[in-house]
């Protein structure tokens, strides 16, 4: 039997910690904070989407960075795979729009408890308010960890599962990067990934509070579209979120870090620009002899009407049989057209992932061990890995945390 540490009890290292137990081996995870799971309890609004239903395919389609790096990672432990392990562990589980699954609970505490006892029941060690400070090599191999309290933990293997640098208030402070530098490893630019927009115009903040369901929305650079998609969007007190957003900034993020882009959003996708502007007419000859803002509420959400009424150019005291042809038309344009400037990207303490990490160059896909330290293993969020929301982020790190637990 030999002695594993694992360095951050987060979804990757407590999965990890699982199967690495049930191979026979005394495991010991390291963990910072006060509890295991941290950031996992507040995943998915606290119901914690924690897998996707859906083919392999669009398992890997999902996947922004290094998606072939992840193929043996993902068939060796695939979203089917988790969704049993879960259901073995208690969890009863259910599958949302867009093939998202959650517990039924809708309680992410029910995903932890069920880890937690698988844990339990393969003897798992779990130190907390216990920070590592260092893993120690000897002879070119990894060979412990060094505690903050400046105890010396000797070990057979090292998992590093430390997480990346989002949420920071829940210890994703980006330990992992500077273990990895520190013993050679190549660490990748990381910038905020899933996270929201700030919008330059002022109407956002009138709109704050406000979902949208069922919209659509394009991120343009100039003429060029940058991305394009139908969903759930949010407006905020600085901008725009929502789960259309947040995968929109997988795609644009790194373009809107830098420069200004266009935001258009699209309030009514299921009609043409003709359809929309006949609704709008059949409205009209209903209540032709009402002002202009009286007319329009069987179009928006109350919050909206005065933003879409202002930006219309039409004088809210206008009878509609006074608007013309032009400016109802100008009006169904500026539905379907919305446009917004994308000023740049919310924070890493608003991004729910890390994009960038220990590069994957320089570990071995199918059982993350590193490539420059034998016995030193890396997994989950730490690495150079990222997906779009919908379940993606954390499969990731299941089916690394289990290659990396099974191969140690």
């Amino acid at each position: 039997m030999s002695k594993v540490l694992i360095i951050g009890g987060g979804a990757a290292g407590m999965m990890a910690s699982v199967f690495a137990a049930r191979n026979g081996h005394e495991v010991h995870i390291f963990e910072k904070n006060e509890k295991t799971g941290k950031k996992l309890y507040i995943t998915g609004k606290g119901r914690c989407n924690l897998t996707n239903a859906c083919e392999m395919d669009t398992l890997f389609a999902s996947v922004r960075t290094n998606e072939k790096f992840l193929y043996s990672a993902f068939y060796g432990f695939t979203n089917q795979d988790a969704m049993n392990f879960f259901e073995e562990a208690g969890v009863e589980l259910k599958v949302e729009r867009g093939n998202r699954v959650f517990p039924k609970s809708d309680r992410s505490a029910d995903v932890l408890d069920g880890l937690r006892r698988q844990m339990k029941q393969a003897g798992v060690q779990v130190h907390l308010h216990t920070e590592a400070a260092d893993v120690i090599t000897e002879e070119g191999r990894a060979a412990g960890v060094c505690l903050s309290d400046g105890r010396h933990i000797m070990g057979d293997a090292v998992i590093v599962a430390t997480g990346g640098i989002s949420y920071a208030s829940t210890g994703s402070t980006g330990d992992g990067y500077r273990f990895a530098e520190k013993l050679g490893h190549k660490v990748t630019q990381r910038r905020p990934a899933l996270v929201p927009f700030n919008i330059r115009e002022h109407f956002v903040k009138e709109l704050q509070g406000l979902s949208l369901k069922n919209v659509e929305i394009s991120v343009r650079n100039g003429k060029k579209e940058l991305y394009r998609e139908f969903g759930e969007m949010l407006f905020t007190h600085f901008g725009v979120s929502g789960p259309l957003i947040l995968t929109a900034s997988s795609f644009v993020g790194g373009l809107a870090a830098k420069q200004e882009l266009t935001l258009v959003l699209d309030l009514k996708p299921a009609l043409t620009l003709d359809q929309l502007d006949q609704r709008i007419l059949r409205d009209f000859e209903e209540h032709k002899n009402k002002a202009f803002k009286n007319a329009v509420s069987g179009l928006f959400p109350a919050k909206l009407i005065p933003v879409m009424i202002s930006l219309s150019g039409i004088s809210p005291d206008k009878k509609i049989h006074e608007i013309s042809r032009g400016e109802r038309q100008h009006f169904a344009y500026q539905i379907k057209n919305l446009e917004m400037t994308i000023t740049g990207l919310r924070g890493f303490e608003e991004a729910i992932i890390t994009r960038g990490g220990v590069s994957v160059k320089e570990i071995h896909p199918s059982t993350m061990e590193s490539k420059l330290i034998p016995g030193l293993y890396f997994i989950g969020e730490v690495l150079d890995l990222d997906a779009v929301t919908g379940g993606f982020n954390l499969q990731i790190a299941w089916s690394t945390a289990y290659a990396a637990g099974n191969a140690v």
